[in-house]
């Protein structure tokens, strides 16, 4: 039996795209993004919402701390940020289930955990602290003019630099 072709399926999915494509498609969804939405791409402005109503499901009152503001107001479902992340996270599900690329891999090294946890959470403390991630002070601040994207650019490279450092010196 001859195994049927799915052109579709091997040109979008089985082959990579150049970083061409990549920034052209990531351009054209910044820009829907905003005129849909009334704003530009933002990550992480959520995460903090979404630590505050989770530490409220333990009785913290997180409506008067100003760390949490705007909490009291918040509901998921509109809130447009949150929905893109979850975008984010069923897109990058889909994408790898179409190009049969899901599976789980075993852990090689505990260490390897450690750095990863380690990276994750000096990221979210560099989001929180840069008051934006990749996304929000890097790809929505640089097409805006903005001054920050630039100095969070070369902070990116700085920070990657020392990150690998660290890697190699103490995880690898």
């Amino acid at each position: 039996m001859k195994k049927k072709k799915y052109p579709f399926h091997e040109l979008f999915l089985k082959k990579e795209w150049s970083y061409t494509t990549g920034a052209v498609l990531l351009s054209a969804l910044a820009m829907v993004l905003v005129i849909v939405a009334g704003s530009a791409w933002g990550v992480t402005g959520p995460f903090t919402l979404w630590g505050g109503w989770f530490f409220s499901l333990f009785g913290v009152d997180v409506a008067s701390s100003q760390v949490f503001k705007g909490i009291a107001e918040y509901n998921f479902w509109k809130n447009m940020p949150s929905m893109t992340n979850l975008g984010i996270v069923v897109g990058a599900a889909i994408a790898v289930l179409l190009a049969a690329q899901f599976k789980f891999k075993k852990i090689k090294s505990w260490k390897n955990v450690a750095a990863a946890v380690l990276g994750g959470l000096f990221m979210g403390i560099g989001a929180r602290l840069a008051v934006g991630c990749n996304i929000g002070a890097l790809f929505s601040a640089l097409p805006a003019f903005s001054l920050g994207g630039w100095v969070f650019l070369i902070s990116i490279f700085l920070g990657a630099a020392v990150g690998s450092q660290l890697l190699k010196k103490f995880f690898m």
